[in-house]
């Protein structure tokens, strides 16, 4: 068996396109366009490049992306002060804050995330957007989970009535999606088990899934004996490994042993990233269309 390749990148520019005759039409209704504002502390090359690739693609779509940069020794009270001057509208209207993560280990990253009000906050991390999903009327959901709902309504894979494992319970990926995928409706309905670090027989729980996702940045966690026959596997996992040919990424699933017995499977890179981003910028967009009273 082959495995179907799941192509976020090709998705992520079918949701961008459908993107721009909206983020247009708020902008005529406003005034302006919708503005995002990326939070970014210290010069860490991946954090930089991912930054980059948020902002490259709003510039797509018409959404006005600023980087707001602040040095690596910034500490907690700092960077809170800041995130609460961008949503004051120090520098300029906003609609949607985001932070770029990990921060340095001296700051306190809830306190920073905490500071984005729930309104603004198009990372969906806010305790009040995290409640509102637990409770299945969701308003900004984190990106990456959305993301893969997203992927698994459009190669139409169903969900409903069938079984899914997490393999990681970050508040980021894991918990969302859990939330998700068990939901009433379209990409939801699943039988959800949610696993960790403290599971017993990790391989057993991963064997019974029809849809097994990976989200622990561990490389080549996931191994063939480890995916039930044609099941879909979806690598959330973006791991910098070094070779003898130089640095490459990686997911946390073994790709090539894995392609030869899922049904269907998402490449590292190449599958979810693209689709976190696009999810950014529905809920910027959505951000720009609650405060403009069009939702």
């Amino acid at each position: 068996m082959t495995a179907t390749l799941l192509d976020g990148k090709a998705l992520a520019a079918t949701i961008e396109a459908s993107l721009r005759d909206e983020v247009d039409a708020v902008t005529t209704a406003s005034g302006r366009p919708p503005r995002l504002v990326v939070v970014l502390v210290g010069d860490v090359a991946a954090s930089a490049s991912y930054v980059t690739a948020k902002a490259r693609a709003a510039a797509r779509v018409g959404i006005d992306a600023e980087v707001v940069r602040a040095p690596g020794s910034a500490d907690t009270a700092a960077l809170v002060g800041l995130v609460r001057g961008i949503a004051r509208g120090d520098q300029g209207a906003v609609d949607g804050i985001l932070v770029q993560l990990p921060l340095p280990r001296q700051v306190d990253t809830t306190a920073v995330l905490d500071a984005v009000p729930a309104d603004l906050d198009v990372d969906g991390f806010h305790p009040e957007n995290a409640g509102l999903l637990s409770q299945g009327r969701p308003r900004f959901i984190p990106c990456t989970a959305a993301g893969v709902q997203r992927l698994l309504v459009d190669a139409g894979i169903p969900t409903a009535g069938r079984r899914a494992v997490i393999v990681g319970r970050s508040d980021i990926v894991g918990k969302p999606l859990a939330l998700l995928l068990a939901s009433r409706g379209r990409g939801g309905d699943a039988t959800v088990t949610l696993c960790h670090s403290h599971t017993q027989d990790l391989a057993e729980h991963c064997r019974s899934a029809d849809i097994l996702v990976a989200a622990v940045g561990q490389p080549g966690l996931i191994t063939a004996d480890m995916v039930r026959p044609g099941a879909t596997v979806i690598d959330v996992g973006i791991n910098r490994v070094e070779g003898s040919e130089g640095s490459r990424l990686v997911g946390d699933v073994d790709f090539a042993a894995v392609s030869a017995v899922a049904g269907a499977i998402t490449p590292v890179p190449g599958g979810v990233g693209p689709l976190t981003v696009a999810m950014l910028l529905a809920n910027t967009l959505l951000a720009a269309e609650l405060r403009i009273g069009r939702r």
